[in-house]
């Protein structure tokens, strides 16, 4: 996998000496492994006057913040869709491939961070609601006949298990370090493993739709969707009855408490000590 990064361009809750508001690019390196600390991935953010949200200016930011990391990234993931064509177009014109995504656990963390501890203290911060980003998630459709799990099961495991990830064998994954978000050791990681003997073409094309949450919806049927890339969502499991319906929601409630953080495994049988795949999964709040 190539170098990822993640970008927001927005308004900030900053007035310049007009009364406009300031915008600001934010871009950040996507973690891929539990390993990275946060000081490691690379950081770069540029106020822009109102005057130039542009496509152009953009670019520019991001040519500078290319020099700046001294490499280009193989794709860029955003999660403003209303900036969708200014995005696509800024990328574009640099040879980058640009894509709207729910995987944006990094910039989305920082963004909080900023929010909290950076723009406050700007001389002309003027607090508002930021509006909500909203996901037009696509109907669920069922998953290919193929790669449909033979078994699945809900699992959990410490936060401290995440450490040791780059040890496990694992064919396809995607990761981010649990000290981005603060979790404490001990705090109980729900996730899904399904059990296949296409484990390896499962995790291939799972990989490819890029994971990044799954959501137990109790009505107005009980059912696990797996909501991928930028707004698709898949049938999981199509009906839960009884018993898994309650661990479903000890699944919500686990994710909850673990800040919308919680796993998806795939493998070819409970005895199995290796992954086909194995991402680490958040569901975010985006704002």
């Amino acid at each position: 996998m190539g170098t990822i990064w993640e970008l927001d361009f927005y308004s900030r809750p900053i007035i310049d000496e007009n009364q406009k508001k300031i915008w600001e690019v934010l871009v950040c390196e996507s973690p891929v492994d539990t390993r990275q600390s946060v000081e490691s991935l690379f950081r770069y953010a540029q106020y822009c006057p109102s005057t130039q949200v542009n496509s152009v200016s953009l670019q520019n930011a991001l040519t500078e913040a290319i020099e700046k990391s001294g490499q280009s990234p193989q794709k860029i993931r955003f999660f403003r869709r209303q900036m969708n064509n200014m995005i696509v177009k800024a990328c574009t014109d640099l040879g980058i491939l640009a894509e709207p995504s729910r995987r944006t656990y990094a910039v989305h963390q920082w963004l909080r961070e900023r929010m909290q501890d950076v723009y406050p203290s700007h001389p002309n911060y003027q607090p508002s609601n930021s509006p909500s980003v909203q996901f037009e998630v696509q109907p669920p459709q069922p998953l290919p006949d193929a790669l449909i799990g033979q078994k699945w099961m809900f699992v959990s495991l410490d936060a401290s298990a995440f450490a040791e990830m780059h040890e496990w064998n694992i064919g396809f994954s995607e990761a981010f370090p649990l000290e981005m978000l603060h979790l404490s050791p001990q705090t109980r990681i729900p996730g899904i493993i399904i059990l296949s003997p296409r484990a390896i073409p499962m995790a291939a094309w799972m990989s490819g739709i890029e994971p990044a949450l799954i959501k137990f919806y109790p009505a107005p049927q009980a059912r696990l969707l797996l909501e991928t890339g930028g707004s698709d969502s898949w049938f999981l499991v199509k009906q839960l009855n009884g018993s898994s319906q309650t661990e479903a929601a000890g699944f919500e409630a686990a994710k909850q408490q673990a800040k919308g953080v919680h796993f998806l495994a795939i493998q070819s049988s409970p005895q199995s000590e290796d992954f086909a795949g194995f991402w680490l999964l958040q569901e975010l709040s985006l704002t």
